[in-house]
């Protein structure tokens, strides 16, 4: 195979080009609008589709196919009934690290919105990973993820209510979970186990974070526990795909 002399590292080899050089119209759309965005730069509007469609002689229904897969990718945004160019996807470290942290590293403003705090027992599963007994009072706590205002994902949190008796009191849903159990209560992250998928979001889900359903979403599971071993939290948090990139750093097999 030969590879172009400014392949970019990490983009497609030869541009997603196919050996046999047939390329779907809408793909070809796609990078030439591609080729657009960059020299338009991040916020700038995007001619209308019936523009563009002239611009680079497709039809209406081939140009629709190229932007919502650019949608999908992050690169561009919908804004009232016009399309923007979107600015770089959010990375989140695969760490013991808050969103808040991870957020403010990148200049963004980071932020949440409560939808509900609510006690209740737990039951078998639940209790299991938290190290309880069916029937014990657990905290579940289900936050909407912001950056710069912008919803970008969905955080819903279990912790046992012995573990954080005043939460309804004492803690402030729009900061970080994790700084309060570390200042306010002692508490520290030892480890934790991480499982991440790719699904689509249910109805309400997307409802709350202002996406379509058609929208891929990273789905992360997270169970944490403390320094001392003992399970602290059980945690679901969807990331918007076409905002979020995750990052972790490898080390050699043993």
């Amino acid at each position: 195979m030969d590879y172009p002399n400014e392949q970019a590292p990490g983009a497609p080899i030869r541009a997603g080009i196919p050996e046999h050089g047939r390329i779907p119209k809408y793909y070809a759309a796609k990078v030439r609008i591609a080729e657009l965005l960059d020299e338009l730069g991040e916020g700038e509007t995007l001619p209308t589709e019936r523009d563009l469609a002239l611009r680079f002689e497709v039809s209406r229904e081939t140009l629709r196919q190229a932007l919502r897969e650019l949608v999908l990718e992050g690169r561009i945004r919908r804004l009232g009934r016009g399309t923007v160019v979107a600015g770089p996807k959010l990375e989140q470290p695969l760490a013991l690290a808050s969103y808040t942290e991870g957020v403010r590293k990148q200049g963004r403003l980071p932020g949440r919105h409560l939808i509900g705090l609510d006690r209740f027992p737990c039951n078998a599963a639940l209790a299991a990973d938290l190290g309880l007994v069916a029937g014990e009072p657990v905290w579940h706590m289900e936050r909407v993820l912001l950056a710069d205002d912008e919803r970008v994902g969905l955080e819903s949190t279990y912790v046992a209510v012995e573990r954080v008796p005043r939460l309804d009191v004492d803690f402030e849903p729009d900061s970080s979970f994790y700084a309060y159990l570390h200042e306010r209560l002692g508490i520290g992250f030892g480890d934790a186990d991480e499982r991440l998928e790719t699904v689509l979001a249910t109805p309400r889900e997307a409802l709350l974070i202002g996406t379509p359903g058609a929208l891929p979403m990273l789905l992360i599971h997270r169970i944490s526990r403390d320094t001392a071993g003992r399970p602290l939290e059980r945690v679901r948090t969807l990331f918007r795909g076409d905002r979020f990139s995750f990052t972790t750093r490898l080390g050699g097999a043993p």
